[in-house]
C-alpha cells in the first residue's frame, strides 16, 4: 500500500473506528488530512459522551478547526468509514470541505439516500474504498449485539 493513498488514510480511519467497537461505540472512524498531514482523528463517542451528535466526521470537523483555527476547511480531506448521515453531511457542508472519501455506503441513513445535494457543491467525493472491511466492521459489532 502507497503511502499517502486514500487506502493508506482509510486504513487509518479503520484504525479509529476499531476504537470505537473497543469501547461499545458503533464502529465508525474518520480522520482530517491536510496537505497529506493527518490533523484530525476522531471515532463515534455517542454512548461514551451520552451526545447523539458525538460522530466521529463532527468530532474530527471540530479538531480540524481547532488545529488549523479556522471553521473552514477548503483543503482538507476527510476520511470516514461510513457515508456521514445528514446532519454529518449539513456540518461537512457549512465546513467547505474540499474532499469527502468514504468507505461503506449507508443505504438507511446515509446523505446520499436524498435527492436534494448537501454537501458544499465543491467537495469531491469518493465513495467505496475498502468498503468490504468497513461494512464487515459494522456487521460484526451488530451481530455480536443481537
Amino acid at each position: 500500500m502507497k503511502i499517502f493513498s486514500e487506502e493508506y488514510f482509510m486504513n487509518e480511519a479503520i484504525k479509529e473506528a476499531h476504537k470505537a467497537a473497543e469501547e461499545g461505540e458503533v464502529p465508525v472512524g474518520a480522520i482530517i488530512v491536510c496537505k497529506n498531514q493527518i490533523i484530525a482523528r476522531a471515532y463515534n463517542q455517542t454512548e461514551k459522551l451520552c451526545d447523539v451528535t458525538a460522530h466521529a466526521e463532527i468530532i474530527a470537523l471540530t479538531s480540524a478547526s481547532n488545529y488549523l483555527g479556522n471553521k473552514y476547511l477548503n483543503d482538507c480531506h476527510l476520511y470516514v468509514t461510513l457515508e456521514p448521515c445528514v446532519m454529518c453531511a449539513g456540518a461537512l457542508a457549512w465546513a467547505q470541505l474540499g474532499k469527502l472519501v468514504f468507505g461503506a455506503f449507508d443505504h438507511k441513513k446515509g446523505f446520499t439516500t436524498h435527492t436534494q445535494p448537501i454537501l458544499h457543491p465543491k467537495t469531491k467525493i469518493v465513495e467505496g474504498i475498502q468498503p468490504e472491511v468497513c461494512k464487515s466492521l459494522l456487521q460484526n459489532f451488530f451481530k455480536e449485539r443481537r
